[in-house]
């Protein structure tokens, strides 16, 4: 399993729209990712009710994990959404 720790570029934080984009990738990817706020509780990527459960705003830390054998790759794409503002 690998993990990265990134940082949250969206102004206003992983709501609604980009939380969608992100879920909708996360569950493209076809592999299991889980996304945690740093100090907080851990759920599936893939689903976008989880995702804002997490109440991410902008700055937050998350960590975003990835198990299978394209990892690496979907990993990289999944952090790069998550460092950019979508409310730009």
């Amino acid at each position: 399993m690998l993990e990265r720790t990134v940082v949250i570029g969206s102004t206003h934080g992983l709501h609604a729209r980009p939380a969608n984009i992100f879920s909708q990738a996360a569950a493209a990817a076809g592999l299991p990712v889980t996304l945690t706020k740093t100090g907080g509780k851990t759920v599936n990527a893939a689903s976008i009710l989880g995702v804002i459960s997490l109440g991410i705003g902008h700055g937050d830390e998350v960590t975003l994990a990835v198990e299978g054998e394209s990892a690496e790759s979907v990993l990289e794409e999944l952090a790069q959404l998550l460092l950019a503002d979508h409310d730009a």
